[in-house]
């Protein structure tokens, strides 16, 4: 074989030498077709892929707690439309405060989680003020049940206005055995006060037997229905019995209890 002039050796070499580094050089075909540069995400999760990506660039960044439930709504303190939100019973106690059977009647009502309405008299609060105090410490409302228990439709105009102003300071009025007339709605809204009365008498006044009390609790039950009882004026413990007894009853038949918006 005859061999190449010298000085084409040297140039021989340093193609050999550019074609071995081109050939390195070049990507196949195959690593071309199958591989995604690393800092491509890929179409599915695109969001939760970016947003990972930025919680993982700072060492100090903590995850955001998850959003706390909004609390459940509560009606308006003024709504009236009693109604409107559903399996709920209004309880309503008259004639207290009474030192032994206001606190048993607290008692029941904090036992099943129930809210209720006070009619209180206004010479039982100037006895008993801080029972007043422990009813609205517990969420309960307090409606004025005149200062001293008179029928209004029996007194002049002059009289109905001192049993109510001198009653304790509500929204509510409950006339004393439900008398009521244009007069003494009148003197009421003067006092911007809303007179209240019931849907529901339990009779427990004539003290007519646990049984009865119970049974008239639970017929009269219903959404919105406001339920008469009494925490004064007597010996209340057939009450106290029949509450207890009722709202067991009641709550496992999905009701819930409300005070009044006074």
């Amino acid at each position: 074989m005859t061999k190449p002039p010298g000085k084409l050796l040297p140039l021989v070499a340093a193609l050999l030498c550019g074609a071995v580094l081109a050939q390195a050089a070049t990507p196949s075909k195959h690593s071309t077709t199958s591989a995604k540069p690393a800092t491509q995400p890929s179409s599915h999760g695109l969001l939760s892929t970016s947003t990972t990506s930025k919680r993982g660039t700072s060492s100090s960044a903590k995850p955001s707690p998850p959003p706390a439930k909004p609390p459940a709504p509560k009606p308006p303190v003024d709504d009236w439309n009693l109604t409107s939100h559903g399996k709920v019973l209004y309880l309503t106690f008259d004639d207290g405060p009474q030192h032994e059977w206001t606190p048993r009647v607290l008692q029941v009502l904090r036992k099943h989680h129930a809210q209720a309405t006070f009619f209180v008299i206004g010479i039982q609060v100037a006895q008993f003020p801080e029972l007043v105090t422990a009813e609205r410490a517990a969420g309960h409302h307090v409606g004025n049940h005149t200062y001293d228990h008179k029928t209004l439709t029996h007194l002049p105009d002059a009289k109905i206005r001192q049993e109510v102003g001198q009653g304790i300071k509500s929204k509510c009025l409950r006339p004393p055995e439900g008398a009521t007339n244009d007069k003494v709605h009148a003197i009421a809204a003067a006092y911007h006060q809303r007179e209240v009365l019931w849907d529901v008498d339990t009779e427990d006044w004539e003290k007519p037997g646990v049984a009865h009390i119970e049974h008239a609790i639970m017929s009269g039950a219903r959404p919105g229905a406001i339920i008469l009882m009494h925490d004064g004026g007597g010996n209340r413990s057939q009450t106290v019995a029949a509450l207890d007894s009722a709202l067991t009853k009641l709550t496992k038949l999905g009701y819930t209890y409300r005070s009044l918006p006074c």
